[in-house]
């Protein structure tokens, strides 16, 4: 029995992550080499800046009849002019070689009874640095670096000595560079160690993983697996699901294609699934929104007016004094819209139920009428920056009654001026809504440009340019900067 029991423990923790490993991606991003070359322009600057903040300690002793004091060791340039960052298992390798370093110190040297101060400049040459980072998924589903790898050397260094023992300081000279080279060498991959596991992961951590995207819903954007590295790209799985804010435990199943990257031409790609879009309606409907109340002013006078004409022997037989109470349109979707994304565009189905109301001052209100409602609308996808935004038209809609064919029958006058309300009032409702659009996971001082769209069986995918608004120090900050780069 304690042997069952121990399988148990075993298989289902096992089984947990089976299913998680095959959770399908509600949206998916691909960074190509085309991204990371723009990348490395901002990537090499930041090495730079790193490196040149290096403190080097002070050096000190006696050498033969010299006794000498170095301090205040500056770098003063760098010159990456052969570095290169690509796409490694795992993650990425930014790579420097044969490039060089300008640096100056204070020298304080005592030979015999000559005393002489001065700064000297000094040239590391043959400057040599491979730094691999890898990256997976923590606990939380962010983009993280767990491990750096650093390998850094210098070749050679070299300085140049003035002053007036300038000349008696070749001895000397050699054995200085030989210990700033060592401690040189010994300071670069500590900086870079820091600067990707401290700097880097915080400016990650400003890409949202769940966040509120209005009021009511919100959006869960942690990675499902880790992510995916090739040569010639970084692909990341997300779960791209939204959920009710009031209960985010009851979220929609995805049951939809998973969507499929095969491009590598742009920067970077964003694919969303059929689940994306539908998991938002899902949680929208579940927060009770999908509902709508057209009473006075907010009902054309023609509609009403047709209402009244239509539902005149209901009033006069329910009631005469009736007639000229208000009357009301009560819409509310009854279930889920659902999406369907193919070749030829993206549509949403729409079905919600009609109740013709008439709403006398002072008394109970009265139903009229009961129908139901379907209409089909196209739907554009768009983005702007790192916002995605949906804009709908009106394709196809119609009534019919949910207690006789003979009453859908008389509805079919209504059939033309109600669709031209929803044309009028209703879309340009949810269309200002939608326009906002939801943000999707890129890090602050990156947007999309240039991007297009395409529509594929169940998924569609928008490819894009990057621009960076800021610099790569400035997104670990939390800067704001005017500067910017575009590729």
């Amino acid at each position: 029995m304690t042997s069952c029991h121990l399988s148990l423990l075993l298989f289902f923790p096992l089984m947990s992550s089976i299913m998680a490993a095959d959770e399908p991606a509600g949206c998916k991003i691909r960074i190509t080499d085309r991204g990371l070359d723009m990348l490395k322009f901002e990537t090499q600057k930041f090495v730079e800046e790193e490196l040149g903040n290096i403190t080097m300690p002070e050096m000190q002793g006696n050498e033969g009849r010299f006794q000498y004091n170095i301090t205040d060791v500056r770098i003063m340039e760098l010159n990456l002019t052969h570095a290169e960052l690509r796409f490694l298992d795992g993650g990425l390798l930014f790579d420097v070689q044969n490039s060089s370093i300008s640096l100056t110190f204070y020298r304080r040297v005592l030979y015999w009874f000559f005393y002489d101060t001065g700064n000297i400049n000094a040239s590391a040459e043959g400057v040599n640095i491979n730094t691999a980072l890898n990256m997976i998924r923590d606990d939380e589903g962010r983009l993280k670096i767990n491990n750096i790898t650093c390998d850094a050397k210098i070749n050679k260094m070299r300085a140049e000595f003035s002053g007036t023992l300038g000349r008696v300081y070749g001895f000397l000279a050699r054995f200085l560079t030989t210990g700033m080279r060592f401690l040189l060498n010994q300071q670069i991959c500590p900086a870079l160690n820091h600067a990707a596991m401290v700097s880097i992961n915080s400016m990650l951590e400003t890409i949202p993983v769940k966040s509120e995207v209005d009021d009511f819903i919100g959006i869960d954007y942690s990675l499902i697996s880790d992510p995916v590295v090739t040569s010639r790209s970084l692909d990341m799985h997300f779960r791209g699901m939204f959920y009710d804010l009031a209960n985010e435990n009851e979220t929609l199943v995805n049951h939809a294609v998973d969507p499929v990257i095969k491009d590598y031409d742009r920067m970077v790609y964003l694919a969303l699934s059929e689940f994306f879009f539908d998991s938002g309606m899902f949680s929208y409907y579940r927060a009770g929104i999908f509902q709508m109340h057209i009473i006075n002013e907010k009902m054309p006078k023609d509609l009403e007016m047709l209402l009244r004409t239509t539902y005149f022997g209901a009033l006069m037989m329910l009631n005469p004094a009736l007639v000229e109470a208000p009357l009301s349109l009560q819409l509310a979707v009854n279930s889920p819209p659902k999406t369907t994304i193919r070749t030829s565009g993206a549509t949403i189905v729409v079905t919600a139920i009609v109740q013709v109301m008439v709403v006398p001052p002072g008394q109970p209100v009265v139903q009229l009428s009961s129908m139901t409602m379907e209409a089909k609308f196209n739907a554009k996808v768009s983005m702007k920056e790192k916002r995605l935004a949906v804009h709908v038209d009106l394709r196809r809609f119609k009534i019919f009654s949910n207690q006789s064919a003979l009453e859908s029958l008389a509805l079919i006058p209504l059939q033309a001026p109600l669709k031209t309300m929803l044309q009028m009032s209703v879309v340009p409702l949810i269309n200002n809504w939608t326009k906002r659009g939801v943000r999707i996971p890129l890090a602050d001082g990156v947007d999309f440009i240039e991007e297009v769209v395409e529509y594929h069986n169940g998924f569609i995918v928008i490819g894009a340019n990057l621009h960076f608004s800021k610099g790569l120090r400035d997104m670990m900050e939390g800067r704001e900067s005017d500067s910017s780069n575009t590729v």
